[in-house]
């Protein structure tokens, strides 16, 4: 009789055992979809509301608002993730609040650099150093900013590769993409040509060349000879575009001015056979 007791007294241990594992499990499984679902959820919000109102303390344009949605994203998956894994230690009882509280300890001595990047995170954010669609220099790389988070901006350079730097390590910026932008452009012309009627031709280009371009913001026009070299003159050309816009706008002038050059007899250093448009 005292055996059967103790085989039931065992069985009943075990199902006791199971029953929590499967429990504890389905708890787990639950937090995990919820925090999934808070990610999801949050994240939408947090979209709506940026776009919906776009004028906080300042105005945010289409960038500042893309860089304040990824940041506030940001913050509330870490809060998330946090909040899940301490609900999923404290399941564990005593053994799962010490061991997260060691944790937390460890990752105390080892975050003053997460610190860091957090903090100079929101001050690039809020003192509109930059944001998401600007070319920048950073400790020089150079790119088109994709995202800026807590912790790190990733920039894509002209190459294709991705750069990811860490917030607290950035000490010094470039912008690219405040203000407008000079192009520049210099055109060499031979020692006999008519440097007036040279003169002449780049202006009238140049009015033109502003009216059939919306992102010109000043015309390109004469600045005057930048350099005498033993064939010819260096001719410089200035005007000014919007951001970004600069350097394919730079390359179309320079074909222009040649092409017009060639149509107008004017003379250059090397003798093209035809315009460069054929």
């Amino acid at each position: 009789m005292s055996n059967v007791i103790e085989l039931f007294q065992k069985y009943s241990k075990w199902d006791e055992t199971l029953y929590h594992f499967a429990a504890n499990t389905l708890k787990i499984v639950l937090i995990i979809i919820a925090m999934y679902l808070a990610v999801r959820i949050g994240s939408a919000v947090i979209r709506k509301l940026i776009e919906k109102h776009q004028t906080f303390r300042f105005s945010l344009d289409e960038r500042k608002s893309e860089t304040l949605i990824v940041v506030l994203q940001s913050m509330l998956r870490y809060s998330v993730y946090f909040v899940g894994i301490i609900s999923i230690a404290g399941m564990f009882g005593n053994v799962g609040l010490t061991m997260a509280g060691i944790g937390g300890v460890a990752v105390g001595f080892g975050s003053q650099s997460l610190i860091k990047d957090i903090i100079n995170g929101f001050f690039i954010l809020f003192e509109d150093q930059y944001t998401v669609g600007d070319h920048i220099n950073i400790d020089g790389k150079s790119g088109i900013v994709e995202s800026i988070g807590l912790r790190l901006t990733r920039i894509r350079d002209f190459n294709g590769d991705l750069h990811t730097i860490p917030n607290g390590s950035i000490t010094k910026v470039t912008n690219h993409s405040r203000g407008d932008i000079r192009i520049l452009v210099d055109i060499d012309i031979s020692r006999s040509a008519d440097l007036d009627r040279a003169n002449e031709v780049i202006e009238a280009l140049g009015k033109r060349f502003c009216s059939e371009n919306e992102d010109v913001v000043e015309c390109p026009k004469v600045l005057g000879i930048q350099a005498l070299k033993e064939k010819g003159l260096t001719i410089r050309v200035t005007g000014t575009t919007k951001p970004q816009k600069n350097a394919p706008l730079e390359m179309k002038l320079r074909r222009e001015i040649i092409d017009t050059f060639i149509k107008e007899g004017i003379e250059m250093p090397f003798e093209p056979a035809r315009s460069l448009k054929e």
